[in-house]
């Protein structure tokens, strides 16, 4: 069975049995018929997956892991925030119609900094510093910016990226504020493992370990049946997903490179209402 699996089933186990319940509360997301969406919500929620024993998707139901692969790289690679250059439609609710989604996510990570080694993206810095500078301690990056939250039309989920390189292996810590459990959680576990996995490659290390800190982990009430029969389905072998070994340059890699192999998962959850 996928150690995936397991972590999602525990996951979700914690949540149901020892969460608590927004209900009455006032939150800020709705239903599409207006009502309030409340959840059910575990805090400070921390998952492992060592990236050297298997990919971490899940087998209950399939993760596009093509699409989560496409996403990650609209984001760290072409740094864009228009949907048009997107090809899954996760972001349509949150695009204007010209379709930005304002000053979030690969905008946040085209600005330009000034760090030690020059004027650079965050995203060049992490490079560069794995390759020049391994063992620091300060290879981070942060699209949680005050002055521009105003002018995003989603603040960032997964927010701040933490890399740190041990012997040969490089590690991941991923935060993240806010996770809707149903709807994102393997497909953000599958995307940063995929960004772990590139870096790894191009800078000349293996991929180790990838932590997923949640702060806010939780369960919409309108998905807990769904998560119920979801969590008691059977498991399968993680699948075997690895990269064309031939590309070297982070900005060279394509979905084309991306080689899923045995991929066996239960069916698919479809029509999942998504509150905004």
């Amino acid at each position: 069975m996928s150690k995936a699996d397991v972590l999602f089933v525990d996951m979700c186990r914690g949540i149901l049995d020892h969460g608590f319940s927004t209900e009455g509360a006032q939150v800020r997301a709705r239903w599409e018929d207006g009502s309030p969406a409340y959840t059910i919500k575990n805090f400070g929620v921390v998952n492992r997956y060592d990236l050297s024993e298997e990919f971490p998707a899940l087998t209950l139901r399939p993760t596009a892991i093509k699409s989560a692969m496409d996403e990650i790289l609209w984001i760290w690679q072409r740094k864009s925030n228009n949907i048009h250059d997107l090809k899954p439609h996760i972001w349509d609710e949150w695009a204007d119609p010209d379709g930005s989604i304002g000053k979030a996510y690969g905008y946040q990570m085209a600005r330009k900094y000034r760090f030690g080694q020059g004027e650079m993206d965050q995203v060049d810095n992490v490079l560069w510093q794995l390759k020049n500078a391994p063992q620091s301690r300060r290879i981070m990056t942060n699209i949680y910016n005050f002055d521009d939250l105003s002018e995003m039309n989603l603040e960032p989920c997964a927010y701040s990226m933490t890399f740190n390189v041990t012997g040969n292996r490089l590690n991941a810590i991923l935060n993240q504020r806010s996770q809707d459990i149903l709807a994102a959680n393997n497909w953000n576990v599958v995307q940063y493992a995929l960004l772990v996995m590139m870096f790894a490659q191009v800078s000349g290390f293996v991929p180790g370990e990838l932590i997923h800190v949640i702060a806010d982990a939780h369960i919409y009430n309108r998905h807990v049946p769904v998560i119920r029969e979801l969590i008691e389905r059977p498991q399968y072998p993680a699948p075997m997903v690895t990269l064309n070994p031939k590309v070297n340059d982070f900005y060279e890699f394509t979905t084309d490179d991306l080689i899923v192999e045995n991929y066996q998962a239960g069916p698919q959850v479809k029509n999942i209402p998504i509150a905004v």
